[in-house]
């Protein structure tokens, strides 16, 4: 007697429904398109998880940019400053810094004007 797949092929049908939830007509019914779309779906996902990260540093770095240039200095000078005073803080940090609280940022912005009126 020849055994056929049943449960375990509902199983995977229904594993794969899960995952289709919320795409729209044939990419969520359709057994085929649905296959093709998780793929396609993932790929973009890996990809996606990877330019994330150069999105958001390229961010950060605009808005340093910003602030930075509306004390005087431009972005570059005042990343090579930080460098000079050996303050290791991140883009990130230094992006909310900027935002959310100026007058630490100014302390930060000083340290490296300081450094850099040395160096000259």
């Amino acid at each position: 007697m020849r055994t056929r797949k049943g449960a375990a092929r509902t199983k995977a049908k229904k594993r794969l429904l899960k995952k289709a939830k919320g795409y729209v007509g044939g990419r969520r019914r359709l057994l085929r398109s649905r296959k093709e779309t998780l793929v396609r779906a993932g790929a973009f996902a890996f990809r996606d998880r990877r330019n994330k990260k150069r999105e958001f540093r390229r961010l950060w770095i605009i808005r340093l940019n910003a602030a930075c240039r509306e004390r005087g200095l431009r972005y570059s000078e005042f990343i090579n400053g930080l460098a000079k005073v050996n303050v290791e803080i991140n883009r990130k940090m230094l992006s909310e810094m900027a935002i959310r609280d100026p007058q630490a940022f100014d302390v930060v912005f000083a340290l490296v004007q300081n450094a850099l009126k040395a160096a000259a």
